[in-house]
């Protein structure tokens, strides 16, 4: 969602709404009733001005008489008690297809982005995803529900009062026609400025919603390195440029209405010139100049509101462009056509068959190098290297957050792209080191792991992840608020409820980012206890930085720049890693004393 010139000018046309067919289909019979009081309405308003014919010629004339007044009156009455019963229909059919329809569209974007592979997300601001899916859903709905209606209607009184026009004076109707040209031109060019406007504008307030919830969620940070006057004042420049862009487009719309009101009311001024000779003259009834004026002055006004709307239209395309882009992107972890299903009572075995990867964002730098491994079922493994040796890659190719460029990895003897996502990832549980709660309570985020859970479970996996006490200590015990991000509980806490979370989970599979790391001497001592007894009988792969919580698991594996390096036990790779033995001499205080270090480790 980079803010280039080549997007913004994507959308050429308002054609792109046609892409909103899709939406409005499922609702054609509310398309259909608003349809039929739309023209009720403007046929309505147009008979209006027979209405106002009679009324003066008969009505109002020498020779009328009161019986004919009130007759000509009472119909006028009537005629507009129907057109505020259409209108109340009109306007609420097409409201509720406006709001229904942006509420389909947002529910159809977030289903889709959420399953995008993160991936996407690495070249995709979240604060501008999060902008389309709110403010241009609700210019859509705006422009649904109000503009397309307010357009099609003068539409229709404008060819509706151009052949009563034609029909009533076709001189004075000449006149009227010669100022079309003269306002279609300035419409044309006009629009194309207001709608390249309107999609800068559109990017331009996206990055200031994403420069403010990246503020707001680091808030510490950015107060910590008294950043908030630096911020404020870029903060002022994203603003700024919003606003610089939106006056821009405010003008462009702004000249295209006053030219076109100017040219078109001096038409009718014209008009009015040559009537009220032929009046003086005899030609024509002051009524049917009356009927006439009353049909130019609404073909002007509905040119006037049709250009109006015109600039929504052109706001509106770009919005669904941007909208259109979500929909379109692709995932690049699909679910297969036919996935393969696993066995009754899955094992949790992992086999990884010179696997080689690299991320989206760095094609040209391989994060995982030709790497083969067997995992059995069962086990506990730990992963260990330097930053950027490919541990947390590893994490990311099981969970199958990205698909391998080259090899296989297989679940239970399964390549795992012949496993659907929800059958793969039901198999496995995830504590990262930086443990993701989410705004709600705490047993909201515990039942994150097991959706149907009952409090009981809820309770009884706090309890083995040693969260129970520190819960009911809480103002409100498991319906306590944690705020965004867990704010309002401490780093030890989040990470025993993220631990929680995934007992709950009761999975096949343990993936352990440093899961102890935020805790503290004590509670750390608690919760690998907990974690020792979620360990027994799963397969467990542990994401090691300090060597002394993973001295006791089956294997240690040594990885370095993407290259599996070795294997063993970690007395075994203290004689036979020299790049193992170095990282034990340093975290090990005895290690310096009693490990034999060669010189080039």
């Amino acid at each position: 969602m980079t803010d280039t010139s080549s997007e913004r000018e994507k959308s050429t046309n308002v054609g792109v709404l046609k892409a909103m067919m899709t939406f409005l289909r499922p609702y054609r019979w509310q398309m259909i009733g608003s349809s039929i009081a739309l023209i009720c309405t403007a046929g309505i308003t147009l008979s209006i001005g027979q209405g106002l014919r009679m009324l003066v010629d008969q009505g109002f004339s020498n020779n009328a008489s009161v019986e004919a007044l009130n007759q000509a009156l009472l119909l006028f009455m009537v005629m507009i008690l129907l057109l505020a019963a259409g209108t109340f229909a009109r306007f609420y059919l097409v409201s509720w297809i406006g709001e229904r329809v942006s509420a389909d569209l947002r529910k159809a974007v977030f289903a889709h982005v959420v399953h995008l592979h993160p991936g996407y997300f690495e070249t995709n601001l979240s604060g501008e995803i999060q902008s389309r899916i709110t403010t241009d859903t609700t210019l859509l709905q705006t422009v649904i529900g109000s503009s397309v209606s307010i357009a099609l209607r003068n539409f229709l009184m404008f060819v509706g009062g151009l052949i009563l026009l034609f029909i009533t004076n076709p001189k004075l109707t000449g006149l009227v026609m010669l100022s079309v040209p003269l306002v279609v031109v300035p419409i044309i060019v006009f629009g194309r400025r207001v709608r390249s406007l309107s999609r800068t504008s559109q990017d331009r307030i996206a990055g200031v919603g994403s420069f403010v919830g990246e503020a707001v969620k680091n808030i510490k940070m950015v107060q910590a390195f008294n950043h908030q006057k630096l911020d404020k004042a870029s903060f002022d420049g994203h603003v700024e440029s919003a606003f610089d862009i939106a006056v821009g487009r405010i003008n462009q719309r702004a000249w295209l209405s006053t030219i076109v009101i100017t040219l078109v009311l001096g038409a009718v001024t014209a008009m009015l010139w040559v009537g009220g000779m032929d009046v003086l003259a005899g030609k024509i009834s002051g009524g049917e100049l009356t009927a006439f004026i009353f049909y130019a002055v609404m073909v002007a006004a509905s040119v006037g509101a049709i250009s109006e709307v015109y600039g929504d239209l052109q706001r509106a395309a770009g919005a669904t462009e941007r909208l259109l882009e979500l929909l379109a992107a692709d995932n690049l972890v699909p679910t297969p056509e036919a996935p393969l299903p696993l066995p009754a009572s899955p094992q949790g075995s992992l086999q990884f068959d010179n696997v080689c990867f690299s991320y989206p964002s760095r094609p040209e730098q391989l994060a995982i190098d030709k790497l083969n491994l067997q995992i059995a079922s069962g086990s506990s493994v730990a992963l260990v290297g330097s930053s950027g040796a490919g541990k947390s890659t590893l994490v990311d190719l099981i969970l199958r957050f990205y698909d391998v460029q080259a090899g296989v990895i297989r679940f239970d003897g399964i390549d795992i792209r012949d496993l659907s996502l929800e059958t793969l990832r039901s198999q496995i549980a995830l504590v990262p080191q930086q443990p993701v709660l989410f705004t709600g309570t705490v047993a909201d985020n515990i039942r994150y792991g097991k959706p149907s859970a009952s409090m009981a479970e809820i309770e009884a996996a706090a309890r083995s992840a040693y969260a129970h006490e520190f819960i009911e200590r809480l103002s409100d015990g498991y319906g306590s608020f944690v705020g965004e991000g867990g704010i309002r509980l401490s780093g030890g806490q989040r990470q025993r409820i993220a631990i929680a979370r995934a007992i709950l989970a009761d999975p096949t599979l343990l993936l352990l980012d440093e899961a102890t790391s935020a805790l503290d001497a004590e509670s750390e001592f608690q919760v690998q206890q907990a974690l020792e007894l979620l360990m027994h009988g799963r397969t467990t792969i542990v994401i090691a930085h300090r060597l002394a919580t993973v001295v006791d698991v089956d294997v240690i594996v040594v990885l370095e720049h993407g290259k599996l390096v070795a294997t063993g036990s970690h007395a075994e790779l203290l004689k036979s890693s020299p790049l193992y033995a170095r990282w034990a001499s340093l975290q090990f205080d005895e290690g310096a004393n009693t490990l034999d270090i060669p010189a080039t480790a």
